[in-house]
């Protein structure tokens, strides 16, 4: 973090951790120069789920407290829903986006569950140890996402999905957003780049 303060690089960040506070003072003087700004990844508010689905990240009320924390440290911070997961945490679309919004996001995004090779055999054998009863419909849902599949990398929709399910989650989360009214992030300035001093 410090070598971007010197260089005056331009960073975008995405975290599950609260570590990150540890930097807040550089994130704080990047931010003031319009260099920086965070997304905070949260998957669900519900603690026994994310102590199943996320055991090594941070609790969800913690993630919460995180985005007041760089809010009000005056760097600009957003939300992002993710992994979305069907039947398991869609539900929680509002409750989460507007819990971010009331502890100071100024932007939220979404990303379906993705489940590229061996993932999804992880993810599989996660269902039937902890959700048995969803499993199926779980993973039927996300292949009506992917074409029949579990998983398409397609680029522009590998992290949406398609279909009908995908065009309903979209509007829903559409309609959250600007009921809420995020603003949006501040552009970076990615004009203020110094190359880094040398020793020669």
């Amino acid at each position: 973090m410090q070598v971007l303060v010197e260089t005056r690089h331009p960073v975008n960040i995405i975290t599950k951790s609260a570590l990150i506070e540890r930097d807040i003072d550089l994130l704080q003087d990047l931010a003031a120069a319009n260099l920086a700004n965070v997304m905070v990844s949260i998957t669900t508010l519900d603690k026994t789920l994310a102590r199943t689905l996320e055991p090594r990240a941070a609790a969800p009320h913690r993630r919460i407290k995180l985005i007041e924390n760089l809010s009000q440290a005056g760097i600009p911070v957003g939300v992002m829903m993710a992994p979305l997961i069907p039947f398991l945490t869609d539900h929680e679309m509002q409750g989460l986006l507007t819990q971010a919004h009331q502890a100071g996001a100024l932007r939220a995004g979404y990303i379906l569950l993705r489940l590229p090779r061996e993932v999804e055999g992880l993810f599989t054998d996660w269902l039937e140890a902890h959700v048995p009863d969803k499993a199926q419909r779980i993973m039927q849902r996300m292949r009506d996402c992917h074409g029949g599949k579990a998983y398409q990398a397609e680029f522009g929709s590998r992290m949406l999905g398609k279909g009908v399910f995908a065009e309903l989650l979209t509007k829903r989360f559409q309609q959250t957003v600007k009921q809420l009214g995020f603003p949006g992030l501040p552009a970076l300035d990615c004009g203020q780049f110094r190359p880094p001093a040398t020793n020669a």
